[in-house]
């Protein structure tokens, strides 16, 4: 007994490789069958060269299974065995077991099967074209030559194949069983793993934030009273002190961001924050920031602008002036003497499009050519000896590669050892201003940073504002920095101090701290809106917070808040959103700049140009932000259901979080879509910007469609059409993108409307999953039909037809083989494919899969942009990580 619990525990020992613990299972089940076949063999009387072969192999067989895992060979001891199989054991049992009269046949299915499972790559390959080679000569044998084979009595016949069918039968089933229980130890092993990791980022995510909030605290009252001193009419060393101590304060602030930015990489949940900017005002802040590195080394720093850029652009200023920071501030940490050049020049594409070029030059010591690829490389530093006195953290130049793939741009680089290097980054942008920038004099604005000449930008003093935090410091911040404008400003150093005072007083602005002790901002700010007898349920609440980030953005926005400043804070942004957040009576201009009054003039004004025909469709849709954005498609979010809630797809919740609930979570979790009344206030909502609305919906024929509630919604407006598009995931998005395109040609809503019912029949929409537990849990299929092709390893294509999603192939072997046979299927008739843009929708696939992925698209076809696009929480419920769908559009 003790030697047979020695054998489970070395089979199932999650240690020991994979493979090896697969050869030894069923080599020894194979040995098994061999010896309860030589035991037949004796009792029965059977031929005696096929029962001394099957003796043989008896004892050779368990002999080989040891030697090869001593000596660490398994894969020739495999190639032995089944060479055996072969070679040996399948000839002298059919020619010495009655040929196709005894078991013998039976026996080359077991072949089949062990050879399938135990071998890898060309020998496996090899291997089966023998066996079945074999299989041919020996039927060939028995019909042209049966006197070579030893016959058997129509008993011993019998007796021979009932034998043999039972051994090869239970052999079969225990190899099968055994084997599923392997991968099923493997999948709880990397399942807990995966767990592990999860536990390891939050873990990681929260201190990260936890930091970055700790730390901004201390600089938003550096920064702040800081800036008070720069508006002191002090000597100028004072001033330069001060201007030092800005600059010092904001690269720090950088640093930090890298951090913590780097940490929402590794955790997937960066998010892009585009807003209007002042490319001038840009370029400023990072001559200011790096100017006293650069003057400390005695570097010449060196900015050339050209007069056609943009004077507004719209994208996120912080990402931006992040890279260009991070790739300055590298030039001047490797530069000992000589410049760093910034030339910042543009390219326009379209009417409303522009790529910007930032080119970093430095005449430093340059890179080596075979150190290029590890530049962005985290925590690697290039040639390490002659750079081991530089100081830093290791992240710069790895955000930057980042941060440029995420907003669609590309960064090369330019470099003679011990002569300099040049990094050229390309971010494409939307125009904000018609307006150039012209010349600019960036060292006179730099100088004049430094200087007194600060002026409120309006007053207010009958504006009652509160300040709420919880740190003395930042009030005395808000305080200060507000104090020339003359509004009426109160503090409270809690919630509850807020509460008693909202009570009393009728404020117009309240400024909420949000990580607060005992009631955070937000749960104030509820409090404040609901307040009994309060007299400030109107008001604007802000949040000022140092959380940072597009998802902190969306929490406060969700929560009700009215606007949104991070820690630190400077006078000019706090001045900006006291303008648009107090009432317009209440505010007196006082600048003489331009945009301020030309901004008065719009002040709350709500008349804006309608567009004719707005497109619109839903979160299944799959289609990138940016191509929503850039095409204004309005984006109605499904639900997703869980035990612990029920979340809006996309905002509340996202595909990667959802797989590592799911993960953690064996109950059923499932879609839901909008209901009518959400429908109605959706398209009233739409309505607004356009006069009429196509609305694109999911295929009416899946479950929880909301296709219908769609069509039903539609019926209470005169100018909103629904179209069913017989698809979903961005097969659908496809249809919206047409729609939209259509739209800003000057399209009619019947025009669209004709054209996407004739689109249908042209969209392909297609996904192969790797297994069918998640539509299973989803109640999509039954569990039934997932165990049986998770047991029969059967890789499923799922397609769309006529609004149906089936089975449309099926496929076995390894991943990677399914997904090339699937990739080879799905192009298969290229001349007929519109080759403008090739959607890959997966789920929970690694940067590796999709890069092959591409590599093996690109071998076969050329499209004109392969987007690849993480789906949609709501369709990941279905498929499931491991799921990618080649989508497309046939021509005409």
């Amino acid at each position: 007994m003790s030697s047979i619990k020695r054998f489970f525990q070395k089979i199932t020992n999650r240690e020991q490789d994979f493979q090896e613990r697969l050869f030894i299972l069923l080599t020894s089940v194979a040995e098994l069958a061999v010896f309860f076949a030589f035991l037949g063999d004796l009792i029965t009387g059977e031929n005696f060269i096929e029962t001394l072969v099957l003796g043989i192999v008896c004892v050779a067989g368990p002999a080989i299974v040891l030697l090869s895992i001593r000596m660490n060979k398994v894969k020739i001891g495999s190639v032995l065995i089944a060479f055996a199989i072969v070679f040996i054991v399948l000839p002298v049992v059919f020619f010495f077991g009655g040929g196709l009269e005894g078991g013998a046949i039976l026996w080359f299915a077991f072949s089949y099967l062990y050879v399938g499972l135990i071998l890898t790559g060309a020998v496996r390959t090899i291997m089966l074209i023998l066996i079945s080679a074999l299989a041919v000569a020996e039927y060939f044998v028995a019909y042209f030559y049966p006197d070579l084979i030893a016959p058997h009595s129509r008993s011993m016949w019998f007796i021979d194949s009932a034998i043999s069918v039972l051994l090869v039968g239970f052999m079969i089933y225990i190899m099968v069983l055994f084997q599923n229980k392997l991968f099923q130890n493997e999948n709880e092993q990397a399942r807990e793993q995966a767990k592990k990791i999860e536990e390891l980022n939050e873990s990681q995510n929260r201190f990260f934030s936890s930091m970055s909030h700790e730390i901004r605290t201390p600089i938003n009252t550096i920064i702040g009273l800081n800036e008070m001193t720069l508006r002191e009419n002090v000597s100028p060393e004072i001033n330069e002190n001060a201007a030092n101590i800005q600059a010092a304060s904001k690269m720090l602030l950088n640093i930090i961001n890298d951090i913590l930015d780097m940490s929402k990489f590794e955790s997937g949940q960066m998010q892009l924050t585009k807003t209007p900017y002042h490319t001038g005002d840009m370029l400023s802040d990072i001559v200011g920031m790096l100017w006293l590195k650069a003057k400390e080394k005695n570097l010449a720093f060196h900015i050339s602008v050209a007069p056609d850029l943009p004077e507004e652009l719209i994208g996120d200023e912080v990402r931006i002036k992040q890279v260009v920071v991070n790739v300055l501030n590298n030039a001047i940490k490797y530069t000992s003497e000589g410049s760093v050049t910034l030339s910042i020049q543009c390219t326009r594409t379209g009417n409303s499009g522009v790529n910007v070029i930032y080119s970093v030059s430095d005449t430093g010591m340059g890179i080596k050519k075979e150190n290029i690829p590890y530049l962005f490389t985290a925590f690697k530093r290039v040639d390490e000896e002659k750079n081991r006195y530089i100081e830093g953290t290791g992240l710069g130049l790895s955000i930057v590669k980042q941060f440029v793939d995420l907003m669609g741009g590309k960064i090369t680089v330019n470099s003679v050892y011990t002569k300099g290097s040049t990094f050229m980054i390309e971010i494409p942008q939307q125009i904000g201003s018609d307006t150039n920038i012209g010349v600019l004099d960036m060292e006179k604005r730099h100088d004049l940073n430094r200087s007194v000449n600060y002026h409120q930008s309006f007053e207010a003093p009958g504006a009652r504002v509160l300040a709420v935090d919880d740190t003395a410091a930042n009030l005395l911040v808000v305080t200060k920095l507000l104090r020339d404008t003359k509004i009426q400003l109160d503090t409270a150093e809690s919630g509850r101090k807020a509460l008693e005072k909202t009570l009393e007083t009728r404020f117009d602005v309240i400024l909420m701290d949000h990580m607060m002790p005992e009631m955070d901002g937000i749960e104030c700010m509820h409090k404040i809106r609901g307040q009994v007898g309060g007299l400030s349920k109107e008001a604007r609440i802000i949040a000022l917070t140092a959380n940072t980030g597009g998802e902190s953005a969306a929490l406060y926005a969700r929560e009700g808040f009215d606007g949104y400043l991070v820690k630190p804070i400077s006078g000019e942004s706090l001045e900006d959103e006291m303008r648009r957040q107090l009432p317009r009576d209440l505010v007196r201009l006082t600048s003489s700049n331009e945009e301020l009054l030309e901004e008065s003039l719009s002040w709350n004004s709500t008349l804006t140009k309608k567009a004719q025909v707005a497109i619109t469709t839903e979160s299944v849709a799959d289609l990138p932000k940016a191509l929503t954005d850039r095409y204004r498609i309005g984006v109605l979010p499904h639900m997703v259901v869980t035990e612990d809630g029920v979340f809006r797809d996309g905002v509340e919740i996202e595909q990667q979080g959802l797989l590592a609930y799911m993960l953690k979570n064996a109950n059923e979790i499932h879609t839901l879509a909008p209901d009518v009344n959400t429908h109605e206030a959706f398209f009233a909502e739409q309505m607004t910007r356009a006069n009429n609305i196509v609305h694109i919906s999911i295929s009416s024929h899946m479950t929880h469609s909301g296709c219908p509630t769609a069509i039903e919604a539609s019926q209470a407006f005169d100018n909103v059409s629904v179209v069913d598009s017989l698809h979903l995931s961005s097969g659908q998005g496809l249809m919206a993108l047409e729609a939209a395109r259509m739209a800003e040609e000057g399209k009619s809503a019947e025009e669209i409307v004709q054209a996407m019912e004739d689109l249908k029949s042209r969209i392909r929409t297609s996904f192969v999953v790797d297994n069918l537990d998640f539509l299973a849990r989803a109640r999509q299929i039954s569990q039934k039909i997932a165990d049986i092709t998770k047991a029969l390893m059967i890789r499923p294509v799922l397609a769309m037809k006529n609004g149906k999603l089936g089975v449309g192939r099926i496929y076995l072997g390894s991943r990677q083989q399914a997904w090339k046979r699937y990739i080879r299927a799905a192009l298969r008739n290229p001349s007929a494919i519109d080759h403008r843009t090739l959607f890959v929708t997966y789920v929970g696939l690694t940067q590796e899969d999709l890069a092959w992925i591409r590599e093996q698209i690109e071998s076969k076809e050329a499209f004109g942009q392969i987007i690849f696009q993480k789906a949609s929480a709501a369709i990941g419920v279905n498929c499931g990580a491991g799921t990618f769908g080649l989508l497309y559009i046939m021509k005409e």
